[in-house]
């Protein structure tokens, strides 16, 4: 990180995107250089969805055959499915949010 990104981080007390002050926040990077986020920012970061959209459909598609494949490929359909599968998907998108969240977060200074 450049000296100038550095000075960036330490001085900025507010997220880029709405304004909002902030202690800490969700520090991303861009080609610009670091930027920092308050958490409602940092839930709508595109980047970061995107990244959790394609681990949630690459882990969901796997543990949805490991977990129901014999139901799906035999064609029998029971309700229970109708909530299993979405939270199958659902599992792994929090997962990769959080880690991803939990890295970007800056520590309060105490």
């Amino acid at each position: 990180m450049t000296e100038s990104a550095k000075e960036r981080l330490s001085t900025a007390a507010s997220c880029v995107r709405c304004g909002r002050e902030i202690e800490g926040g969700f520090v991303f990077t861009s080609p610009k250089g670091p930027i920092r986020k308050c958490l409602r920012c940092a839930l709508r970061h595109r980047p970061m969805l995107r990244r959790s959209f394609w681990t949630c459909l690459v882990v969901g598609t796997i543990l949805t055959l490991i977990n129901q494949g014999t139901l799906l490929l035999s064609g029998q359909f029971p309700p229970e499915l109708l909530w299993k599968v979405p939270l199958t998907y659902s599992v792994p998108f929090m997962v990769a949010t959080w880690g991803a969240l939990s890295n970007t977060a800056v520590r309060r200074a105490r």
